[in-house]
């Protein structure tokens, strides 16, 4: 149990703040996270980790030449923002481009993504290797959806040292993904973590048992077995872990035990020889391993064993010097101290906003308070919908993000800003206030949706066609979802085709918001036949049944009163050419 704290809320940041008082000659804070506080070479391709706190050494304590660049820190055992990542990214990037690695978990993949979309949008080249080390969480022919856990060392690592080496991005990317396809990890768990303020562990393992193939995040495991000897242990993760070999895997393996919170050293260590041995008998050689506490669980009284197949180049990256706070290997030059503090202060640009920018961005803030008020008019009945087959957080989760995004936008607005600058800091606001899987959607949905609109001179009916196209391209691309899946997209898309198809027939900007409504509120009504394939809803898919997906029908919700704004408020005169017909454009 966690003993030391002031409030349990600010736990996480102030142990970050502590972390980076206690190794300023590593890392310095930015807002997100940490970057290196040392000189990163011009041209030198980013690595971006990261993830919920409560890991250590994992994230920021692998930030340092050799390893990664910066990481992104998120909350006790919550996924960073997209707000969050996206600001480490940028003050991380040295001009070669972004690569984002981490855990395969449903809030990263969603905030990571959202933040891709926008570097990428702003000309920052990012990518993304997801780590899927863990055998318990999916058989081997579904390893894209496998969790990430202490693998994710082998692949920070490899993606470090290449990016070290001068290598440029394809090749930082291809050898991370190569470390990943050559990592297997399984974990097991005696007793189960407490998060910092709460009475109890997040679960119990009983006594004499062990629990098999748990997560990082307080997650229990998939079974349960009778406590074993260490030499059982060894045998049972050893076994497991050879019976999923990768492809073309050859004889030289890093081996790595790694304790996840209480399990001691002495302990960790007398299972590594009992490991170390079977697999030399298995005709293995164990290169360069590991035994300590590399990714951790706060206080979890458990342990992994990770397995990382070599070939030739992926030996020597996992060779390579690294000089981190908590990570060390070899020897490196002393680097250079910069001023990340100030680089990130004065990282946001400058715009002077036109004049018929300012005005659509004071429209586009009214157009947020429409739709706070329909959320908030809906928000129970949005909660209860989404409670029969989720956990009945959507309508508190819209509610959080949009008043965040409205006061964001109110504020970007009365200082006059671009439409686009509007746009981008409410949905980095809902991002960031929502979490989840909607505030990830829908924040990434209004930032690219500023983006089209950007801070032109003037506008045209097909700025807000391009708008609404990047609003539902973002959701889809970052969510994956199609239709038929029961989600927010099958009312989006019938949205979309109905809103172009009227715009580009030349129907003025208010009748095509009204009729696209109407189509997306009935496609919504109609996703009560539809089994979910995406989402928590997808377990409890017969409970679902007859009943339509909340995300469907707070879009509905939104899109018919924007509507109606536009049909009865007043003269949006910044809007006369936009509200134009298409044959304007």
């Amino acid at each position: 149990m966690t003993q030391i704290f002031d409030n349990p809320a600010d736990f996480a940041d102030q142990a970050l703040d502590g972390f980076v008082a206690a190794n300023r000659g590593y890392v310095a804070r930015v807002n997100g996270g940490v970057v290196r506080s040392t000189e990163v070479p011009a041209g030198q391709v980013a690595l971006v980790v990261g993830g919920g706190s409560g890991h250590y050494p994992a994230f920021a304590g692998l930030v340092g030449p050799g390893l990664a660049t910066a990481s992104a820190c998120g909350n006790m055992f919550a996924s960073p923002a997209a707000g969050q990542v996206y600001r480490v990214a940028k003050a991380a990037n040295a001009g070669g481009g972004v690569l984002l690695s981490y855990g395969n978990y449903a809030g990263d993949v969603l905030h990571f993504g959202q933040a891709q979309l926008r570097l990428n949008a702003e000309g920052i080249e990012t990518r993304t290797v997801l780590v899927t080390d863990d055998i318990a969480s999916a058989p081997q022919d579904q390893m894209e959806k496998r969790r990430g856990i202490a693998g994710d060392l082998t692949v920070f690592k490899v993606a470090g040292a290449a990016a070290e080496a001068g290598l440029n991005l394809d090749e930082v990317e291809r050898l991370a993904k190569k470390a990943n396809d050559r990592t297997r990890s399984l974990g097991v768990a005696f007793d189960g973590c407490t998060l910092p303020g709460a009475g109890e562990p997040l679960f119990h393992v009983p006594v004499g048992q062990m629990s098999l193939g748990l997560g990082i995040h307080g997650e229990p495991g998939i079974s349960e077995h009778p406590m074993p000897t260490a030499s059982e242990l060894a045998q049972l993760l050893v076994s497991r872990l050879l019976e999923d070999i990768p492809e073309k895997s050859g004889t030289r393996v890093v081996a790595i035990v790694n304790g996840l919170g209480t399990v001691k050293y002495d302990e960790l260590f007398l299972l590594f020889g009992k490991i170390e041995k079977l697999l030399t008998d298995a005709g293995l050689t164990v290169v360069e391993p590991e035994c300590g506490e590399l990714v951790t669980s706060l206080d979890m009284s458990g342990l992994s064993l990770t397995l990382f197949w070599l070939d030739e180049e992926l030996e020597q990256l996992w060779a390579a010097p690294a000089d981190t706070p908590a990570y060390r290997k070899g020897n490196l030059a002393p680097r250079a101290l910069r001023n990340a503090l100030k680089e990130d202060e004065t990282a946001a640009e400058t715009e002077t906003p036109t004049a018929a920018s300012a005005d659509l961005g004071r429209t586009a803030a009214a157009v947020l308070a429409q739709m706070r008020d329909v959320v908030v008019e809906h928000e129970a009945e949005l909660g209860n919908l989404d409670a029969i087959a989720g956990d009945g957080d959507h309508g508190i989760g819209m509610r959080r993000g949009v008043d965040a995004a409205v006061d964001a936008a109110n504020q970007a607005a009365a200082g006059g800003a671009s439409a686009g600058r509007v746009l981008e800091s409410a949905g980095e606001a809902w991002s960031e206030r929502a979490g989840g899987t909607s505030g990830a959607l829908w924040g990434s949905a209004v930032i690219a949706a500023g983006l089209a609109l950007g801070n032109r001179e003037s506008y045209r009916g097909s700025d807000a066609a391009a708008a609404v196209t990047a609003f539902v391209d973002a959701i889809t691309e970052l969510g994956k979802a199609e239709p038929g899946d029961k989600t927010m997209v099958d009312a989006l898309l019938p949205f979309r085709d109905a809103f172009l198809n009227e715009h580009d027939g030349g129907t003025p900007l208010a009748d095509s918001l009204t009729i696209a409504a109407e189509v997306a509120k009935a496609a919504a009504a109609q996703t009560a036949g539809l089994r979910p394939l995406k989402g928590r809803a997808r377990p409890l898919a017969a409970k679902s049944l007859g009943h339509p997906d909340p995300g469907a029908v707070s879009f509905g919700l939104i899109a018919e009163r924007v509507a109606v704004y536009f049909q009865s408020g007043p003269d949006h005169s910044e809007l006369a050419s936009v509200a134009g017909n298409g044959a304007a454009s």
